[in-house]
């Protein structure tokens, strides 16, 4: 699945010059943890992130008298003061897997997306990532999923999607973990039923080894 698929795109952006209080209200009232900074043409300037802003606060050591001074003083600071620049960005392009893996790389928690002329297009953050792999998993679809130990050769695959087909199951999903064992890997089919007896029983007459959660 692709980027632009799965991005933000009904975006709340601001202008590099709004105050950090206005900056605050907006995230705030739309319960938005990162806020795009543009210019006049819709070019990105940078990002401001809640962790931004509360950043800027100053410290509760600080006199009530001169906290409450200090930040009347702060919240009327311009949010192009405070905004990380030259954020890291992808492209609608790009695949939801490496974005996920850059986001991971780079521990941030949103990509703004650009064009090649680096106009924001849309923004994608781990709560869309969830949607996205949601969706590809079919897991909001009633169902059962299994943890098949193989070992690590050709046609294994195959075996377990003929032994599932064969009991007329519908696969909502198939995960394939790439490091468990010496030799073997986890498989994970999310088959849309919860009457999965006869299969489970098949699946280890044919030699895999099945892994029971409760145990």
């Amino acid at each position: 699945m692709f980027v632009s698929q799965t991005m933000s795109k009904n975006l709340i952006t601001a202008g590099s010059d709004m105050t950090i209080f206005e900056a605050k209200k907006i995230m705030t009232e739309n319960d938005i943890r990162h806020l795009p900074i543009i210019d006049a043409a819709g070019k990105l300037l940078g990002i401001v992130t809640d962790r931004d802003i509360r950043d800027a606060m100053p410290s509760a050591l600080v006199k009530k008298v001169d906290y409450d001074l200090t930040l009347a003083k702060i919240m009327n600071y311009p949010v192009g003061d405070i905004m990380t620049r030259n954020p890291l960005t992808i492209y609608a392009y790009y695949t939801i897997q490496d974005s996920l893996l850059m986001m991971q790389k780079k521990k941030v928690g949103a990509l703004p997306v650009i064009d090649q002329e680096g106009h924001l297009k849309g923004i994608l953050s781990i709560s869309d990532l969830l949607k996205a792999f949601v969706n590809i998993m079919n897991i909001d679809e009633p169902g059962c999923l299994l943890c098949i130990i193989v070992k690590e050769k050709q046609g294994q695959m195959k075996k377990i999607v003929d032994i599932i087909t064969e009991e007329k199951i519908s696969l909502g999903s198939v995960l394939v973990a790439r490091i468990w064992d010496k030799d073997k890997r986890a498989i994970f089919p999310y088959l849309l039923t919860n009457n999965v007896i006869n299969v489970k029983k098949k699946l280890i007459d044919a030699g895999f080894e099945l892994i029971d959660p409760m145990k």
